[in-house]
């Protein structure tokens, strides 16, 4: 039986309270299922980091043609900058094709150019191919990292929403992981062409997806918006326990016969207050987190190891050591999102995070610069190398899964893939900047670069902290209250009961009680 009630906090106002199972809410095969999407991440984390192990391949840099070029640096910016362009882009196009034609083909799109893009990238004859093929790599990453959260997100269950987008997270940091070990493979090898390979290998986990998106279930909350209510039955009863599928099903469907009647459009994000509210949330989320330079660290991991006296080797060293870090921490992350609430634990992190940017700007200054390195304080240099693994961590266990559990939950299940794609566009636009600044800003200003970071993050923390509403444990279809929109867009009783399967409505009063729905035996 679906447990639920009803209950009025106003005359002509009805409100629908569903009452979740306090038991496990889900199947082992919704593990499963979510670890297999995990390849799109995995294919993302890839694509967004090996750059970083590509750009100190001598190979690369002989096959480019950069050693002799006084605009080197600022090409090197646009491998960045550009692929950020790209993302920004392709976060805006999966909105489409996953409201149109399903999240999974949301998601089948993106990894298909992936393939095609790690080929021709293996492939580049000269800088300006290479620069080219990394924008549509970006467009094809960022759309797939903005799809894989939507679906992560709408076949997890409430009480466990947060760790299993979470682990969206954690495949995303193995393909981090990955493209750094493949790049000091290579990078031992010591080969003309060991950067080619290196571009391929991400067609891997991109082509098991391909083979694997035909047997992982669409979702369930698309399917009832498509009017396919049978099969998005099977698909939560497969996923979800039984007194959950139940109770998830009457909800979900009773939410979808709602938000069909409501604008879905990118201006409705802007027109209607609440829709604004989210949109606001969803950018500033991830600009926000993006102001701890996560991206930067990444990129250019190995270049910061380098201004602080390492060689090549040790670079390599460090560079998969932190992304190792980071996988751990992200594991932490699974124990943590759960248990506090969203805003106040990304608004911790990202201060940490500013915390130990500060101590990097202090170390650098102080122990790094060409003069401090004529006669290097090593345990100063291992310090400094230290605080970028300190840094990684909190990120990691505060802000890297939870920024895509919360963008994932503000916004209602008609506008989830554009609210994420926002959030994405976020992501993009800060680091179009960072990236392509980076490079000229270390070579000239160095350790005050850092600066750029902390002021802005700081006053985004405590942003976040006062004003961002929290959603940890709450029901996707329950959010819409946090932010108004039961009186806002469909407050009223006549509305609500329009949106209600007919037997559900028959039941629903606008008497202050609660009427028996016990009827409701199997949805």
């Amino acid at each position: 039986m679906a447990a639920m009630s009803v209950a009025v906090s106003e005359p002509g106002n009805t409100q629908l309270f569903f009452h979740h199972s306090e038991k496990r809410q889900f199947r082992w095969i919704n593990v499963v299922y979510i670890l297999v999407m995990g390849l799109g991440s995995i294919a993302y984390g890839y694509s967004a980091s090996v750059i970083s192990t590509t750009l100190v391949q001598p190979g690369w840099i002989a096959s480019m043609g950069l050693a002799d070029r006084t605009d080197a640096k600022d090409l090197i910016g646009l491998t960045g900058s550009m692929y950020q362009v790209g993302g920004l882009i392709g976060t805006f196009t999966m909105s489409y094709f996953s409201d149109r034609w399903g999240r999974r083909v949301g998601i089948a799109i993106p990894t298909t150019i992936t393939v095609i893009c790690a080929a021709l990238l293996a492939g580049s004859v000269n800088i300006e191919m290479f620069i080219a093929f990394r924008f549509f790599a970006g467009m094809a990453a960022y759309s797939l990292v903005s799809a894989v959260p939507v679906w992560i997100s709408e076949v997890a269950p409430p009480s466990v929403r947060g760790i299993f987008v979470d682990l969206h997270a954690t495949m995303l940091l193995i393909g981090y992981m990955t493209a750094a070990a493949t790049g000091y493979g290579f990078w031992l090898r010591n080969t003309s062409a060991s950067w080619r390979g290196l571009q391929a290998v991400n067609i891997i986990p991109a082509v098991l997806l391909l083979m694997a998106l035909p047997f992982l279930p669409e979702s369930p909350r698309w399917l009832l918006m498509q009017d396919r209510r049978d099969e998005a039955a099977v698909v939560l009863k497969k996923l979800h326990s039984p007194e959950e599928a139940e109770v998830e099903l009457v909800q979900i469907e009773y939410q979808v016969r709602i938000d069909r009647t409501l604008p879905s459009s990118y201006l409705a994000l802007l027109k209607q207050p609440s829709y604004r509210k989210r949109a606001i949330l969803s950018f500033g989320t991830v600009a926000c987190i993006q102001m701890t330079g996560p991206l930067v660290l990444n990129n250019y991991g190995p270049t910061i190891y380098g201004a602080l006296g390492f060689n090549v080797n040790q670079q390599f060293i460090y560079q998969i050591g932190w992304l190792a870090t980071s996988v751990g921490a992200s594991l932490v992350a699974l124990l943590l999102v759960e248990h506090f609430p969203r805003p106040k634990l990304m608004a911790f992190g990202i201060q940490f995070c500013l915390i130990c940017l500060a101590c990097e700007a202090a170390l650098v200054a102080t122990y790094a610069s060409p003069k401090a390195l004529l006669t290097p304080n090593q345990p100063a240099l291992r310090a400094a190398v230290a605080m970028l693994f300190v840094h990684i961590t909190s990120f990691q266990a505060c802000l890297d899964g939870t920024e895509f559990v919360y963008i994932s939950e503000i916004c209602p299940t008609h506008l989830r893939a554009k609210g994420i794609a926002l959030g994405m566009a976020g992501l993009c636009v800060m680091n179009i900047i960072w990236l392509q600044a980076a490079p000229t800003a270390f070579a000239n200003i160095g350790w005050k670069f850092y600066l750029c970071f902390i002021i802005p993050g700081t006053i985004g923390a405590v942003w976040m902290f006062l004003w961002f509403p929290d959603t940890r444990g709450l029901p996707l279809e329950e959010v819409a209250d946090i932010f108004g929109d039961r009186g806002e867009l469909y407050g009223t009783s006549h509305q609500v009961d329009s949106a209600l399967p007919q037997d559900i409505a028959q039941s629903v009063t606008t008497e202050n009680k609660v009427p028996d729905l016990n009827h409701v035996e199997k949805v």
